[in-house]
């Protein structure tokens, strides 16, 4: 039985903690200098503690969540043609983003040379219409837009952290390091999460063990014992994307506290003006992330992506 937005009026404090871990909170410099210009500037943010989940959201978590409500993902959903000005009539139906990697070398600047539009693809059959999540109950759902993630936290009776709640949480406790784990990609060799090896798109060695997603626990947790915050899935937050951090504080007494991002006007893509879809901060990177393309498995790292839009490596976080 579920109220009127979506929560389970019986659930108890333990029953919406069970599964989620207390990140203590604290001073931090968020963001990064070293890397892509979205990323910057460093500056110090203050966040108050909270709980986050353990580990991602699973086809599993997701499933008993959809049978309890019958809901709907957007990716099962026809798009509204008054939000697509000048769409094709035949492609405006239920569908999602799926990686399809190319048999030839590629322009990497065109991203459509390997994402493609698939009629039927959603979180249920995540490659298109002859997939199924069959065996996959501990890999993290993907095919989420941020609706839907709303909807999953609001009935576990949660939110979505905050770019800076989900940053600090992705550190570790280690204030400035490259990775959730130090500053060495692979120490002594070990592969610490699941991130593309090889030249993206096209060649995909899988020397960590997995060409596509992976079970959310098959890599180490962070110094705060959270799973996947780096690799495997890109995760939404709760923030409007802005192009750049705001700049450090000049003194101590005003740095930010639990900060939010940008306005929803300021999100939206200026490459795409007759489009005027809203964008949030995705966090953490996914299996696609290669040093040959995209090197955004790390904490700082941040990515722009459109509340409507569901894709093969897109996924629920929670705090």
């Amino acid at each position: 039985m579920l109220d009127q937005t979506g929560r389970r009026p019986q659930a108890s404090v333990s029953d919406v903690l069970r599964g989620m871990v207390r990140i203590p909170g604290g001073i931090f410099r968020m963001g990064s200098d070293n890397h892509y210009p979205e990323e910057s500037p460093v500056h110090r943010v203050t966040v108050a503690g909270f709980w986050i989940d353990a580990t991602p959201v699973t086809n599993r978590a997701f499933r008993k969540f959809v049978q309890a409500t019958g809901y709907i993902t957007c990716a099962e959903i026809r798009p509204d043609p008054s939000d697509y000005p000048g769409a094709l009539p035949h492609m405006l139906k239920a569908a999602s983003l799926v990686f399809t990697p190319p048999k030839h070398q590629v322009d990497l600047r065109d991203w459509s040379q390997w994402w493609r539009f698939k009629f039927g693809a959603n979180w249920r059959r995540p490659y298109g219409p002859r997939s199924s999540i069959s065996g996959l109950d501990d890999h993290p759902v993907v095919h989420v837009a941020y609706r839907d993630a709303e909807a999953y936290a609001a009935w576990a009776g949660k939110e979505l952290p905050t770019e800076a709640e989900w940053e600090f949480a992705a550190r570790g406790g280690l204030d400035g390091a490259e990775f959730a784990w130090g500053d060495e990609f692979t120490p002594r060799g070990r592969h610490m999460a699941n991130t593309w090896q090889g030249q993206f798109p096209r060649q995909n060695s899988a020397e960590d063990g997995f060409e596509r997603t992976s079970p959310v626990t098959a890599f180490p947790p962070n110094g705060y014992g959270v799973h996947d915050m780096i690799g495997n899935v890109w995760e939404w937050t709760a923030d409007w994307y802005s192009p750049q951090h705001q700049a450090d504080a000049l003194k101590s007494c005003c740095i930010p506290e639990n900060p939010r991002g940008g306005g929803e006007t300021a999100s939206y893509d200026p490459c795409q003006p007759q489009i005027n879809i809203p964008r949030k901060v995705v966090k953490g990177g996914s299996h696609l992330c290669a040093p040959n393309y995209c090197r955004r498995y790390r904490p700082a790292a941040r990515h722009a992506q459109p509340i409507d839009t569901s894709m093969s490596h897109v996924h629920v976080s929670e705090s």
